[in-house]
């Protein structure tokens, strides 16, 4: 009998979804990347910028967790195309944190590593403390009604992560508000290339001019004298660690929303302090931090996922929003659930890229959820939930402002 050569042909890939910058209201879970979990584990995606014209995108758990660990997906690769995206603007700087494999990701994460770990946060924690302490004591004293996100949830990161950063009071502002223009996606490329450059520039005078000290920018500058790390490489890895500020300001933001607006919600993290650990993993898990998808990987050989071919040099994103929401790891994903137990959460991302300052935000969240609660009781919206203004046009989502009484 001869022998049958014949072979099956590959299933014909996923059709390419448009996923346009529309922005999605308040907490609301994103409708397109809903529908882009049901029609598959894996699908391709369009996303308003770049010049490629698609993507694979992963949602589910498994194969997220995968690909974040699994060094045949490069971000080193895709630093160097134009691959569609969502942000206007890309032009990756040499060195970046988030653009390296290893083992220069290591490498470069190791100079300001020390500044994250959990003694780090530990010492730091008084400090923290003292900071939101002061902002909190001024809200009570002026008295309702207040914006929470302009007199606590912003001013309070914002000021942490300087402490950590070691920006000066008096340059504080005007670094904020390069941050806050670079992670918007309203102002188009030129705003977004003009923040980046204002604030790398000074980056790199901080991280000439310091000398000994314990922040991050002294660290990076030893580094530099030390032969480590080359100054380009010490700018890179300053960059994205002050822009993550803006993160918990926003997060926090849409925690406070979401207990203001689920009653049995708030009465369970206000009455019981022994809770508020859990519901922050819970809550970080549902909450949908970031639009559409963050930076992407390049496949460097062939590999199959959820039974389809990813061919080598293919782009290839991964939903963390997703994975938090995978049926076969989370009961009832769509749910709020505090007594899950969602510390496998991918919230702070998964794999070597893990987010450097996880301990710190969680500190942050834990302080910001007990001065609050304990201190405002009765907290409560001033206006319906569907009159409160959230960012638009932005890869970070939250409220722009909390306006609430007590």
């Amino acid at each position: 009998m001869a022998e049958d050569t014949t072979t099956l042909a590959e299933p014909a890939p996923p059709p390419v979804r448009e996923w346009p910058d529309a922005g999605v209201p308040g907490t609301e879970f994103d409708p397109v990347l809903a529908e882009l979990m049901a029609e598959g584990p894996l699908t391709r995606i369009r996303l308003p910028h770049g010049e490629e014209e698609w993507a694979w995108l992963a949602t589910r758990y498994d194969d997220v967790k995968m690909i974040t660990n699994d060094p045949r997906f490069s971000r080193r690769a895709a630093s160097v195309r134009q691959f569609t995206r969502l942000a206007p603007h890309f032009a990756p700087r040499p060195g970046a944190l988030a653009w390296a494999d290893q083992p220069d990701h290591n490498r470069l994460r190791r100079a300001a590593s020390a500044a994250y770990t959990v003694g780090a946060v530990k010492r730091l924690r008084p400090r923290a403390e003292a900071i939101l302490d002061e902002l909190v004591d001024a809200m009570a004293k002026e008295g309702p009604p207040a914006d929470l996100i302009e007199r606590v949830l912003e001013p309070f990161p914002i000021a942490v992560v300087c402490e950590v950063m070691g920006v000066p009071p008096d340059e504080r502002r005007q670094v904020h508000e390069w941050t806050r223009e670079i992670i918007s996606t309203a102002g188009g490329a030129e705003a977004s290339e003009r923040a980046k450059k204002g604030l790398f520039g000074w980056i790199a005078q901080a991280i000439r001019d310091r000398r000994d000290g314990d922040d991050v920018l002294s660290r990076l500058g030893a580094a530099v004298r030390d032969g480590e790390l080359a100054e380009e490489e010490a700018i890179s890895v300053a960059g994205p660690l002050q822009i993550g500020g803006e993160a918990l300001t926003n997060n926090s933001g849409q925690m406070f929303y979401l207990l203001m607006t689920r009653p049995d919600l708030m009465d369970r993290v206000r009455d019981d302090p022994a809770s508020r650990p859990a519901a922050i993993d819970e809550l970080l898990r549902h909450i949908p931090h970031r639009t559409a998808v963050g930076l992407p990987r390049i496949a460097l050989e062939d590999v199959e996922i959820g039974g389809i071919r990813v061919r080598a040099g293919d782009p290839v994103y991964v939903s963390y929003l997703a994975a938090n929401r995978d049926p076969a790891v989370f009961t009832d994903p769509d749910r709020i659930d505090l007594d899950r137990g969602a510390g496998a959460h991918m919230a702070f991302g998964n794999g070597p890229h893990y987010c450097t300052a996880a301990v710190l935000c969680r500190m942050q969240l834990e302080l910001l959820l007990d001065a609050v609660l304990d201190r405002f009781p009765g907290l409560r919206l001033t206006v319906p939930a569907d009159e409160v203004p959230f960012r638009q046009r932005t890869m970070i989502r939250g409220p722009l402002s909390l306006p609430v009484t007590w």
